[in-house]
This record gives C-alpha cells, structure tokens and sequence, in this order.
C-alpha cells in the first residue's frame, strides 16, 4: 500500500487489488466507527459524494475510485468488469487500511458492491446505507419504462428509436438522456461541480460493460440482476435513503426496506438520485443520526 500525508486528519495513496491499483482518501480522525463510501456507476468515480466528507468531523471518512475510473489504474481487460471482482476489491481495501470496525455507504450501484459484500458475512460491519438502491434490476427497468413516460413525447420517440436501432452514441440520443437524467438523476441546474469533476473521471468501458449506454437503458452484465431474494438475510442496522424523484423510487425503495428485518427509510422530498448533493445539509443530518443510534446500542 503506498500512502501520502496530505495534512492533519488527511491521507491518500493506492492500494494493490486483483488487476491494479485503487486510489483512496481517508477524510478525519475522530473516534467514531469509519464510514467508507461506494461509490456508483459501475465507473462514477468519488468525486459527486465528496458532501460526505462533512461526516469527519466524528469519524474518518473513506473514499476509494473503483478500479477502471478516477484516480485509479484501468486496466483493458475486460474479464475484471464483473460484481465478484469488486466485491473482492472491497474486501482487499478493507484489509489494506485496517478498518476492522466499519460502516459501509452505497449509492446507485454501490447498493449492490454493499448488498452483495454483506452477504459474505463479514465481520466488524456495523451497519449499512444503501442509498437510492439498485437492488432487483428488473423493477429499476421497469421503474425507468414508468418514468419516460413522464417526458415529453419527442424525448420518449429520440430514447425509443435510437435503442431500436442501436445508434446510442448519437447526439440526438445523448441530448434526450439528459432530459431524463435532469429529471430523474440530478435536480440541479447548473450541475454541480462535484459532479462535473466525477463524471470527467468517468470509466467508460465499466459502465457500458457492467451497466450498458445511459442510465435508463441496462444492457450490460448486470441487466438479470436481482438480489431480492436474500435481503432478509442482513440483519445489520440498515438505512435506505432515496430522492422523492430518485431513479430508485421511494415506492420501490420502500419494498426493499419491508424485505429487511431491522430496516428504516428516509425519503428527500426535493430530491432525484443525488440526495447527498441537491439537500446536502439534511442528508448529512439523517446520515449522522442514524450513525449515532447505531453506535449508541453498541457501546
């Protein structure tokens, strides 16, 4: 593991994992249990949840870009775009900076990394936030099929005939994708800045190979995933948070969390899929909140 001090309460450097190197960055020092972050995509780097980092003025805060994006190594094979590859990359990042307590943040694909890596059982997890969930990709499917029917009937045809005819890079395409991604994944106009930088670092080819073209079109590997079954195995402390407009709707959300034994939610009345960036301050209050009663019990 290489590592460069940064500061008081601040370190970043890379760790080694199956098929390269990952970037991290380790955000405060205070006493409570370390929150680590999973980030999205597959190929979103860290950058659009770096409001977190409010988090470290109790605990450290962890963040990592998956290996294929960010700061880290993006190897071109494509045999290391699958979900057990990461999950054992989180498993070995654990490992490396030592965090034998911890509590674990997904967003967006990130539920899944979390979902499928609690399911190892492993220990020292404290609890799990699973925010905007990704959890069964046949009801995100068809949650995507509800919501375009929403936009105005000259994006529905641009999405439609484009994936008929497989001509998804196009720009028509492309402008229609962000209409759906101003509704229904990030609120703001203009985008923010986290954001932006996030979706420069973006890995290309994890995302189309694990997810597919755009956000309301899965196409890739993870197209038949469905992780429904087994919910009810986590009984860890577990929070779902999602975006009144989220892509992972509350009335969606809200049946992952009834699979769950010892499951809330909380929903962001002014939100799409970025709670943690379009209500920043009260995201950072539930988020803190629920930590506290987590650790409370424990003590």
């Amino acid at each position: 593991m290489e590592q460069t001090r940064m500061g008081i309460g601040q370190q970043e450097g890379y760790i080694s994992v199956t098929g390269g190197k990952v970037w991290y960055q380790i955000t405060g020092n205070g006493k409570g249990v370390p929150l680590l972050v999973l980030h999205g995509g597959p190929g979103c780097p860290h950058n659009y949840l770096e409001p977190l980092r409010s988090l470290s003025d109790e605990r450290q805060v962890i963040f990592y870009d998956q290996l294929g994006c960010g700061k880290s190594d993006r190897p071109d094979d494509p045999s290391l775009w699958q979900t057990e590859r990461f999950v054992e990359e989180l498993r070995q990042v654990r490992e490396a900076l030592g965090l034998h307590l911890v509590h674990l943040l997904g967003h967006s694909w990130g539920t899944i990394l979390a979902a499928e890596y609690v399911l190892t059982q492993p220990a020292g997890l404290q609890s799990v936030i699973f925010a905007s969930p990704a959890l069964s990709m046949s009801r995100w499917i068809n949650d995507g099929i509800e919501y375009r029917t929403k936009l105005p009937k000259n994006v529905q045809d641009a999405l439609k005939q484009h994936e008929a005819n497989g001509t998804t890079a196009s720009q028509e395409y492309q402008k229609a994708t962000q209409i759906y991604d101003r509704y229904y994944v990030c609120r703001m106009y203009p985008m923010p800045e986290p954001l932006i930088r996030a979706s420069r670092g973006m890995g290309h080819t994890v995302y189309q190979t694990m997810w597919g073209p755009t956000e309301c079109y899965v196409t890739g590997n993870l197209r038949n995933y469905d992780r429904t079954s087994r919910l009810h195995e986590i009984t860890i402390p577990t929070l779902f948070t999602c975006g009144r407009f989220d892509e992972a709707p509350p009335k969606t959300t809200a049946w992952y969390q009834s699979l769950m034994p010892n499951a809330e939610m909380v929903v962001f009345e002014q939100s799409a899929h970025m709670a943690h960036l379009e209500e920043s301050q009260k995201y950072i209050e539930v988020i803190k909140d629920f930590l506290h009663r987590v650790e409370a019990k424990s003590e």
